[in-house]
């Protein structure tokens, strides 16, 4: 298992928003500027990487029939730590994120990594996954904050883009552009991947990794 591969894939092939459609409640809510999606991508992403790093070296002391009590412990604890750090050094954009930072817990994203991945690998190999999983989540959080912001307000990053003069979409800005704008970004996504495995003669990595009743059938809960 190449670590190279690990960390990439998190990026496309198995991107959490695009691919896995994971995560989608603090991607919808709090992507109302490319910061908010930056921090809460950036939270996110210390949490996974900590908490596969956390879970693989302990993945031979814990017992299976309490894994996942154990899993959401560690998870719970740099879920603190986040939580603190961000309220005492950025202060503003802890406000901003709200109830989503606490929530970080039961994000399905980190949970499952810890899951299906670093509860079964080495060190090594959850740092990379950790690290290429959360940064993909975050970059998807940052391109729909960035989207969004500069249509709802005419900014990126809080800099004026438009100008004065421009009139902001402000649909982009309210829930309903969270949709509009994922939707767009995934049908794109996809599209480019169907053309991609077409030039290279390969199945496109559309339909087979959405659907759990492989993984279902050969998993063994207890």
């Amino acid at each position: 298992m190449s670590a190279g591969k690990e960390l990439l894939k998190g990026f496309w092939s198995q991107n959490p928003v695009f691919r896995l459609v994971l995560g989608m409640c603090p991607t919808l809510a709090v992507t109302t500027t490319a910061v908010n999606g930056l921090g809460m991508g950036l939270a996110t992403t210390f949490v996974l990487l900590s908490s596969n790093v956390v879970i693989s070296m302990m993945r031979s002391f814990i017992p299976k029939k309490i894994r996942i009590p154990a899993f959401i412990v560690a998870i719970a604890t740099f879920v603190t730590i986040v939580d603190l750090v961000m309220n005492g050094y950025f202060h503003a954009l802890h406000k901003s994120l709200g109830l989503f930072i606490p929530l970080i817990v039961v994000n399905c994203i980190i949970l499952g990594r810890a899951e299906a991945f670093a509860s079964k690998n080495s060190v090594w190999l959850s740092v990379m996954d950790g690290l290429g999983m959360g940064l993909g989540f975050a970059v998807s959080l940052t391109i729909i904050g960035a989207i969004r912001e500069l249509f709802g307000n005419g900014t990126i990053f809080n800099i004026l883009v438009f100008g004065d003069s421009y009139h902001p979409l402000l649909l982009m800005i309210m829930p309903p552009g969270a949709f509009i704008v994922l939707g767009i970004l995934l049908g794109l996504m996809n599209r480019i991947e169907i053309k991609i495995a077409e030039k290279s003669g390969r199945e496109p990595i559309i339909g087979k990794i959405h659907d759990c009743s492989e993984c279902v059938l050969r998993k063994k809960w207890f």
